[in-house]
């Protein structure tokens, strides 16, 4: 099991028809690779909790920027 002060990270891989567009809207947030329509996550904190919030960010971001993508299309 885990300890809350050792080194944790996960990893998030999945893909989007706008994936550059989502990719730039994580410059800030995080490490990623962003091939064609792949975007790969990589993040690493010293706590769980840390983790959990950096975790939390990045959906958040995620999320907002796959809205404006689909308000912008007129879904």
């Amino acid at each position: 099991m885990t300890k809350k002060s050792e080194i944790t990270q996960f990893e998030l891989s999945f893909t989007h028809p706008d994936a550059q567009a989502l990719a730039a809207s994580l410059i800030t947030e995080c490490k990623f690779v962003c091939e064609k329509e792949s975007i790969m996550v990589t993040e690493k904190t010293h706590s769980i909790i840390d983790l959990r919030a950096r975790w939390n960010s990045l959906m958040r971001g995620l999320i907002a920027s796959e809205q404006a993508l689909s308000a912008t299309r007129g879904d």
